[in-house]
This record gives C-alpha cells, structure tokens and sequence, in this order.
C-alpha cells in the first residue's frame, strides 16, 4: 500500500520539500532550493513551478507517486484550503493560485506558522498536545493555536497571529496597526532602535548579554519580560497545556529559558499551582514541511 506523503513550504528566501513514510512519520528525502520570487514560466510564477519541480524529484527519489500532498506558505488560507487567498507585498502571483488546477493533483493548503504547529503536534514538541500554543520569533512574532485538538483559523484566516498583541496601547502601531505589540518588543526586526543602536541583530545582542555586557542584559531581559507578559495573557485566554517556542530566535534558547521563566514566575497565573509547560520547537526549519503534509492527510 502506498504510505507517501510530500510537504512543501514556501518561503520568500528558500523552498523546502519533504517526503515521507506516513505510516511512521518518517522522511525518505528532504530537498531545498532558492525561492524564485519575480518572473513567469509559461504564464505562471516561477517559484509554483519550482513546486511542482521538486514534487516530481521526490517523488522519483522515493520511488512512488505520493497521496497526500500539502503545501505551507505565508499569508492567509482560503477556508477551503486551496490557496493563500492574502499575502500582500510578497511572492508575488501566490495569492489565489489555485495549487490543486496548477499541480492537477488534490492537496492543500495552509498558512506556515499554522503549518509549523502541525508538525511539532505530529512529530515534534508538542506531539500528544491537545490544547497549545505556538510562538514563532523571527523577523516578527508568528503563532498558531490548536484548541481541542483543532487548529484555529478564525474567521478569515487570521487566528493564531500572537505577535500583534498589543502590550502597550500607548505604544507606536506595528505594522498591523496594534499599537506596543509584542513583535516590536521581542522581533528581530527592530533590534537595533530597541538597543539605542548598539545591535543589528538579536544574535549580536545575545552574544553580548553571554559575554557579561550589561547594557545587552538589560535590553535582553526587557525582551523577556515582553515576551513573558504576552504569554502569560495568552494562557488566560486559552488555557493551553504548553506553549511552544520556535523560530530562529528560539535557538538562543539557553538565554531565552532562565529569563523568560523567572518573569513567568511573576505573571503566569496559576490555579490550585498548575503551571503551563514552555517548550522548546523541535523540527526547527522543517516544521512546515511536516505540518504541511500532516494537516492534508488529517483534511477530510
């Protein structure tokens, strides 16, 4: 019985794809290729071609026709899961491809942080989880929230979209409009105004902190106390098991975990003493693959 399963999540620097064993989770072959983000191939976007390039690589690689097939990228999900139905300003030619009449192959669709979430319940962290949340730090704040074991999309898609919490509603509006949102306060995108101009990067800025600098301490534990504060508001709206950490910054998790729990320690609400798990992401950079291929095989 053929078990093949392909996940591709779509970036706008790389393009990642997976094939797997469903039967055990397992990857047969993994591939990455630069995104292709501007020009046509026979009238359609460069890079859905390159989709459906690397599907029929896999699918030679692994020596059978995959039956399920998923596909992550940004932006919001129709509510039928056939395309990114909003993504402005990127990838341009992504919103309302229709990948099942492009690929002439049934799959489905779902935006990456939500995609991320999928995969950590199926083979990663938060596998076993019913009731958690997902927080992506990058460039911004991404996340996800599975509820009951189901995934929330919201109305339009936007569910899950935690960086755009407003923290501080005195504060200057993000690119969201929330005004002293958590991804100001914790994305890498603004590191270097957060520090005084000191830091281009949170990888700089933890470098210092690790290397005694108490200026980047202070910066650092600011960042912190943030991020604690949103997820602590988080948990008394949702009442998740864990929350999930993930994303590029997640790998300065030594530096992350010990300030981030003693700010817990302050904030999180705590009846009868239970305490929500903070976990670490696992799958790091494949979780779109994953949760990709993962949720169209849970599709009905």
């Amino acid at each position: 019985m053929n078990t093949l399963g392909i996940g591709i999540d779509i970036g706008g620097t790389v393009i990642k794809g997976a094939i797997f064993d469903l039967n055990y989770g397992s990857v047969i072959q993994k591939e990455t290729v630069a995104t292709q983000t501007e020009g046509k191939v026979n009238g359609m976007p460069a890079f859905a071609v390159q989709v459906r390039d690397m599907i029929d690589r896999l699918e030679e690689e692994a020596g059978g026709e995959a039956t399920v097939i998923g596909i992550s990228a940004p932006g919001l999900a129709s509510r039928d899961a056939s395309s990114i139905e909003s993504m402005p300003g990127r990838l341009s030619g992504l919103e309302g491809l229709k990948w099942e009449k492009f690929l002439d192959r049934e799959c489905s669709v779902l935006n990456d942080a939500h995609a991320g979430l999928m995969g950590e319940i199926w083979m990663g962290s938060a596998k076993g989880l019913r009731d958690v949340i997902f927080i992506t730090l990058g460039t911004g704040v991404g996340g996800a929230v599975v509820s009951h074991g189901q995934l929330m999309r919201g109305h339009i898609g936007r569910a899950g979209h935690v960086g755009h919490i407003s923290l501080n509603y005195q504060g200057p509006g993000d690119i969201c409009s929330a005004p002293g949102s958590l991804e100001d306060l914790v994305g890498n995108h603004n590191v270097k105004e957060r520090s005084g101009g000191r830091f281009d990067s949170t990888a700089d800025l933890v470098a210092a902190v690790e290397n005694g600098d108490e200026d980047a301490e202070r910066v650092w534990d600011e960042s912190m106390k943030a991020l604690a504060a949103g997820i602590a508001s988080l948990i008394n709206i949702l009442d998740p098991q864990a929350v999930i950490i993930g994303g590029g910054i997640s790998q300065a998790w030594d530096s992350i975990q010990p300030r981030l729990m003693k700010w817990m320690d302050e904030f999180e609400w705590r009846p009868g003493g239970v305490r929500v798990q903070l976990r670490r992401a696992t799958l790091e950079e494949w979780a779109g693959t994953y949760g990709a291929v993962y949720f169209a095989m849970m599709s009905p």
